[in-house]
């Protein structure tokens, strides 16, 4: 078993090294694909520097966002089951052995890791937390799947689940597009408790309200306006 782990970076130059380590210490056969999205604060330098047998680094020249660093990750691996990995150190590489067993059981195509299944998190940011709860409701009402954690970062695929996924959104929008798409190719969808250390603005979080408001919009057209894979 090959596992491909695409990592989006943009602007983590404290944290993109470690993680880097940590992905590279979990006990699988695993290839890194990052991503760097334009960033401006060092990270670029940081990764150019990079050498290591594990891994393979792209640059967008310019920031076009989540959705599209993990466009051209999809297009560029070669393992069994892909993770999504963000650079910061809110989700850990140890979860992984969770994430993966439903798939390596057979049962899974894709598997997302939930916040509040009951893993260790940081309790902090209640309004975000309030405003995931209405969007993941809001999705699952379109797709019929009852998650608890549509946002999350940890989404995992069998390669060829990920290949086949043509993403158009830029931003944040790109978790309820993932979502959408994969319920219309009806995937067996499973769900696992993971770990979550949390980052509030001072500490380089860059997700906001705006986001919230602008995920509603992306339930919407993904569900009903835009019925592609």
């Amino acid at each position: 078993m090959k596992l491909s782990v695409v990592i989006p970076v943009y602007n983590e130059k404290n944290s993109v090294l470690t993680v880097l380590e940590r992905v590279a210490a979990t006990p699988f056969d695993t290839e890194l694909i990052v991503v760097d999205d334009g960033s401006t604060d060092g990270t670029t330098e940081l990764l150019r520097g990079v050498n290591h047998d594990q891994a393979r680094v792209f640059f967008h020249e310019k920031n076009q966002g989540k959705g599209a660093a993990l466009k051209t990750g999809f297009s560029k691996v070669t393992g069994d089951f892909v993770i999504i990995q963000d650079a910061d150190l809110e989700y850990t590489p140890d979860d992984y052995p969770t994430l993966l067993q439903p798939l390596i059981d057979g049962k899974a195509d894709v598997v997302f890791g939930s916040r509040f299944q009951g893993g260790v998190h940081r309790c902090h940011l209640f309004w975000h937390y309030v405003a995931n709860k209405l969007v993941t409701l809001l999705s699952n009402m379109m797709t019929n799947l009852n998650l608890t954690d549509m946002e999350t970062c940890f989404k995992v695929f069998k390669a060829e689940v990920a290949m086949r996924l043509n993403l158009t959104a830029r931003r944040f929008g790109v978790e309820p597009e993932i979502t959408a798409k994969i319920a219309r190719m009806g995937c067996r969808v499973y769900e696992v408790p993971i770990s979550y250390y949390g980052r509030d603005y001072s500490e380089g979080k860059k997700i906001t309200w705006r986001d919230g408001l602008a995920a509603i919009w992306y339930i919407v057209k993904y569900n009903l306006l835009d019925r592609s894979i």
